[in-house]
């Protein structure tokens, strides 16, 4: 069995794709692309809630330590929260020692992270949280609890 291949009108054999095969190939490669591209999007997502999760417990641990050492308790709302850790709050300048951190960093989705002391889930300590990629879903917070 032998292929013959199709002739051009001066009678040498055609090589090569025609339109309509490239414009196949073409959207096979498009729609495959958009199926992963959907995907690696997903990957990241899961990425900003680890580096949030890591901020929580471990980022700020030090630095609020730190301060408590230096001013006999953690920042309160009244101090100015996790902005204590930058610029000295009103009575404490004799005591602050800092800046405690160069610069208070936003979460992954662009918000400021939560803080609250003394903490409502942890008595004894502090609260600091992100509200994650939905800051209405209250079961996606991310904290140090």
């Amino acid at each position: 069995m032998t292929t013959q291949l199709s002739r051009t009108r001066y009678g040498t054999p055609r090589h090569g794709f025609s339109l309509v095969e490239m414009l196949i190939v073409i959207a096979l490669i498009a729609i495959i692309g958009t199926l992963l591209i959907g995907r690696i999007g997903n990957l990241f997502g899961g990425a900003q809630e680890d580096v949030a999760k890591q901020f929580v417990e471990n980022a700020l641990k030090a630095p609020l330590l730190k301060y408590r050492i230096d001013t006999g308790s953690y920042p309160t709302a009244e101090d100015g929260g996790l902005m204590a850790l930058l610029n000295p709050p009103p009575g404490k300048q004799g005591r602050w020692r800092g800046p405690y951190i160069e610069k208070l960093p936003n979460d992954p989705w662009g918000r400021p992270y939560q803080y609250k002391y003394p903490g409502t889930r942890n008595p004894d300590g502090y609260d600091l949280w992100s509200m994650g990629p939905d800051p209405n879903n209250e079961a996606g917070f991310i904290g140090n609890w």
